[in-house]
């Protein structure tokens, strides 16, 4: 063995070029894994799929009293009023409205008794705001009829030409808007029966459903179309 004294240079084992070659290519296979772990553990997973909700609907627009068309506020159908929902029906009052209005998940939805009259079905659609807290309500429900397999029936209501007011609900208040269509045996409207209401407070995106047992409704061909009121005050009766 060789003595090596304080001062002597220390021999370089130079190792074989093959050698080199692996080791080199040993640590950046290290470093490419330790590189993807680190990658990986920062990589957002792709969005949930969240399940679809009531669109506003579409239809006419009437002017509430700022002389602001008042958009429908939701169906089971999408259109291009969206975006304009919310603006739309609003009290005006800005940052306030939106934080006082009543949400989707505050409320309950029933049908009312039916009130006929004049070869017309008037049914009250009642939301109850079922939260611990105050809240608004404002414009037009969106409201669609679907048959048992979840499949709209007819086109979307039409909203009458009335003028939007702020309801505001205490908790366990109501408030409630009318549905009406002309009898289809008086009409002679095609028809058809829904297994479902589906409801969507104004303003909002996420719908209620009410089981619909009250026989068929038109859905097309002469006096086939259905009307909704802006909500107001009470229960309809």
């Amino acid at each position: 063995m060789a003595t090596f004294r304080p001062g002597d240079a220390v021999p370089v084992r130079r190792t074989s070029s093959p050698a080199r070659r692996a080791a080199l290519v040993a640590g950046v296979a290290l470093l490419g894994l330790l590189t993807a772990c680190g990658t990986d553990k920062g990589t957002t997973s792709t969005p949930q799929k969240l399940p679809g909700a009531a669109q506003p609907a579409s239809g006419d627009a009437t002017a509430d009293s700022s002389g602001t068309s008042a958009a429908p506020s939701g169906s089971a159908t999408t259109s291009s009023s969206a975006s304009k929902s919310s603006s739309a029906t609003s009290s005006g009052t800005g940052n306030s409205a939106s934080s006082t209005r009543c949400h989707t998940s505050e409320l309950r939805v029933s049908l009312g008794v039916n009130n006929p009259g004049a070869g017309q079905e008037h049914f009250p659609v009642v939301l109850t705001n079922g939260s611990h807290r105050t809240c608004t309500l404002r414009g037009y429900p969106g409201a669609a009829f679907l048959d048992s397999s979840g499949k709209q029936l007819g086109p979307d209501p039409k909203r009458s030409a009335d003028t939007p007011t702020t309801v505001t609900l205490a908790p366990g208040q109501t408030a409630w808007a009318g549905l009406t269509f002309a009898n289809p045996e008086v009409s002679g409207a095609k028809t058809a029966t829904p297994a479902t209401l589906v409801v969507t407070p104004p303003d909002e995106r996420d719908p209620l459903k009410v089981a619909w047992k009250e026989g068929a409704v038109p859905v097309s061909g002469n006096a086939s179309s259905v009307s909704l009121t802006v909500v107001r005050a009470g229960n309809g009766v």
